[in-house]
This record gives C-alpha cells, sequence and structure tokens, in this order.
C-alpha cells in the first residue's frame, strides 16, 4: 500500500482561501464518505484546523497517481474553487515523506508556534471522525497510532513544550515563579482586552481560586466573568479590592498610568507586604515604572515579557532539532512496519496455496491408501499439513526478513533458506 498527503496550511496559503477549504465535523465524515471508493482511494483522513487543511489517503502503488488526482479534485470541489486555482497552493507527499509530515504535524514540529499542544488533539480528532466514518482502514490505524507515540515520545524526551512563547501564557509562568503554585491566589484584570481574556483563562486552568474583572464597560466585564466565573467591580472601586491581589493584569487604553506607585503602596501595606505581581501588557504602559521601586512587588511590561518569550522561542528551536531526530527515526520503523503489512498477505496466500497443493495431491492418491477411519484421515492431512509448514517455514521466514529490510531481492530469497552450507 501507498501513502498520499496532500493540503494547505499557513505556510502555503492565506486564511481567505483556507476558510473556504475548512471542514466542520460532519462535513468532514461526508466528505470521507465521498472520497474513499475503495478501488482508487482505500482509506481516508481529514485534518481541518485554522492553520490547515490535510488530506491523507492510503492507496496501492498501482493507482498512485490517479490517488493523488482524485484527493487534489476533492479539495477543490470542497472549497467550490475553479479547476487548478490551489495548484500553487498545495503540497503533496508521498509514502516516506507524507508519514514524516504526519509525524511532524502531530509533534507540533509544523506548527506557527513549535510546541503548541493543541494540534496533537486536533489530528485525535480528525482520526475519530475518519474512525465512525468507517474510512481508516489497516494502514491509517497504524500510522495515526504511531503517530501518536512519536509525539508522545517527543514531548517526553525534549523540552520542544517546557518554555512559554505566547504573552498570555507566561502570565502563568510568573505566577507560577513568585508564589511556586497558583492555587489559593486571587487574580485581578484591568480592562478587559484580548490579552487579558487568554492570561485569565491560562490562570484558572493552572489552579487560581479568584478572578476579578475592573472595566469601564461593566457589560464587557460580566461578559467575560460569566464565562470564567469571575466576579466585578468598577475602576472607581479599584483601591477597595485591589490588595486582594496576588497577580495583577493591566490591559486597558488608558493614555495614564491606573497604577501610580502611592496606590500601589498602599495597597501593599493592606497586604501587608505580601508580594504581589503585576503585569503590564497595555501599550502605552498603564503601570508607572516606579511601581518596581515598591518592596515585594514584582513588575513585568511587554517588553520584559517579550524578551523572555524570544529567548523561549530560541530554545524550543534549538530542542526541536533533537525531534526532528526522534521524527526521523521513527518514519524508518513505520516504514519498516508498512512493509511487513505489504507482505503479510502474500505471505499468507503463498502459505494456503501450499495447503491446497498438498489437500488436492492427498485427494488424487487417497484410493491408494485402502480403507481408513475419520480419524486416521485426519491424522493424515494433519501430518501433511505439519509437513508442508515445516518445509515452506525457512523459506517464508526468510522471505519476512527481507521485507523488514528492504526490497527483497528474488536471487537472494532463493540462496540456502535452509541453511545447508552451514
Amino acid at each position: 500500500m501507498s501513502i498520499l498527503l496532500i493540503g494547505v496550511n499557513h505556510k502555503t496559503a492565506p486564511v481567505e482561501i483556507r476558510e473556504q477549504l475548512a471542514f466542520n465535523d460532519e462535513a468532514c465524515a461526508a466528505g470521507l464518505r465521498r472520497l474513499v471508493d475503495g478501488e482508487v482511494v482505500r482509506e481516508g483522513l481529514i485534518v481541518s484546523t485554522c492553520n490547515r487543511v490535510e488530506i491523507l489517503g492510503a492507496t496501492t502503488t498501482e493507482q498512485m497517481e490517479f490517488g493523488a488526482g482524485q484527493l487534489t479534485q476533492f479539495l477543490d470541489h470542497s472549497g467550490n474553487l475553479p479547476p487548478g486555482f490551489l495548484e500553487k497552493h498545495l503540497y503533496r507527499h508521498t509514502n516516506e515523506d507524507a508519514v514524516r509530515h504526519l509525524f511532524r504535524v502531530a509533534s507540533s514540529l509544523d506548527s506557527m508556534v513549535v510546541g503548541e499542544p493543541q494540534v496533537l488533539g486536533q489530528v485525535r480528532h480528525a482520526y475519530s471522525i475518519a474512525v465512525e466514518a468507517g474510512t481508516a482502514g489497516r494502514v491509517l490505524n497504524r500510522l495515526v497510532h504511531h503517530t501518536f507515540r512519536v509525539a508522545k515520545r517527543i514531548r517526553t524526551e525534549t523540552g520542544i513544550a517546557a518554555s512559554a512563547v505566547s504573552i498570555s501564557y507566561m502570565a502563568v509562568e510568573l505566577g507560577k515563579k513568585i508564589f511556586g503554585a497558583l492555587k489559593g491566589c486571587t487574580v485581578m484584570l484591568i480592562g478587559a482586552g484580548e490579552m487579558a481574556e487568554l492570561s485569565a483563562r491560562h490562570l484558572v486552568k493552572a489552579g487560581v481560586s479568584r478572578v476579578i474583572i475592573a472595566n469601564r464597560t461593566e457589560q464587557t466585564a460580566r461578559q467575560l466573568a460569566d464565562d470564567i466565573g469571575a466576579t466585578t467591580i468598577r475602576l472607581d472601586q479599584l483601591d477597595h479590592f485591589l490588595h486582594e491581589a496576588d497577580v495583577v493584569i493591566c490591559s486597558t487604553g488608558a493614555p495614564n498610568f491606573v497604577l501610580t506607585e502611592e496606590r500601589t503602596r498602599k495597597a501593599l501595606e493592606r497586604r501587608r507586604n505580601r508580594p504581589t505581581c503585576l503585569i503590564d501588557i497595555s501599550v502605552p504602559r498603564n503601570i508607572d515604572p516606579a511601581v518596581s521601586k515598591v518592596p515585594n512587588v514584582f513588575l513585568f511590561d511587554i517588553d520584559d515579557l517579550e524578551s523572555v518569550i524570544s529567548s523561549n522561542i530560541r530554545e524550543r528551536e534549538r530542542e526541536a532539532e533533537r525531534a526532528e531526530l526522534i521524527v526521523q527515526s521513527e518514519v524508518m520503523q513505520f516504514q519498516q512496519t508498512l512493509r511487513l503489512m505489504d507482505v503479510g498477505p502474500s505471505i499468507g496466500a503463498l502459505r494456503e496455496k501450499l495447503h491446497e497443493v498438498a489437500r488436492a495431491e492427498l485427494t488424487r492418491q487417497r484410493k491408494k491408501l485402502g480403507p481408513l477411519t475419520k480419524e486416521q484421515e485426519s491424522a493424515i492431512e494433519s501430518l501433511l499439513l505439519s509437513t508442508v509448514n515445516k518445509i515452506s517455514h525457512p523459506i517464508l521466514n526468510q522471505m519476512r526478513r527481507f521485507y523488514e529490510n528492504g526490497e527483497p531481492d528474488a536471487g537472494e530469497v532463493r540462496k540456502d533458506p535452509f541453511g545447508l552450507e552451514e
């Protein structure tokens, strides 16, 4: 069997094209049933995310070209695009290259942000849809499960996901460094912008017990508060609640400082000098840099975060080089598995053919054996088939070994399978 993969991603196609090709779950299942015809395309799977749309298919070696054309045509039709429109945006991979690409995608080596954890879950979801649609067979089952193993190995053996590379997630990392654990901590959002919202969601997942939102527009604050289980306050109530916050994330459009040195000192006095982490992700800044002079206050602005993030990205890139070596090793292992999958049915068919020849010969010679009981006939047939198995086993076993090591050479298979030279 051969493996095909075609698709577009954030590197090859702009978002306006990717969104035309995107599949929801229902369309994905229906599309797979149309695509997999059992003749040219034997198996199929679709990975559809905001950053990529990829179709993975299994076909025979003889049908490789037809299969590639069928997958491309399917993607054209799915996006209601003119024939050939996608050509300059598409990438195509076959066999070993297709396997390598899938391993890299699931391991987040091909992502917009290397090391992001979401993509493996997206591949899992795509596989579950293919299984439910009945379009994942023995080849894709083996390939996808091997893919999960590769992704897990890379997560375990490298530090590819160890360092934060987004501003929102960095808030979690900074909080952990200062407080050790975030369980029981209180977070205050000043402003309810997108970055503050993402940071709050990460912090809630990390175990903070309370979130307070202070925002000019109460309706906006209430929508976010209801979503994450937070409480809201007015901006003019800030001084009454600031001392309760262990982590403050400031993200407003105010033209001047929202948190001044004096306001922060008063809050710290009420906290009895327990440490607090202030994260200013506003541009222009909303926290006075002089606040950093206040004892037990840890202040970070957008430049501090981006500096750490840049360093973390470089670290992830170094870890990605180690991950690529793991991918290459696993690709070779899967190619060996695929070869054995190809030869397995052939060996089984050959063994069955030898059994048929033995039974036919027994039937032809049966009259010469005279009267026999059913037990005697059964014993003779078992003896004959057992003899055939023992004679053929060295040959079949040698065929299997040659397939494990690469394409078999017919001349080599004929060389002394019974070890007579020894």
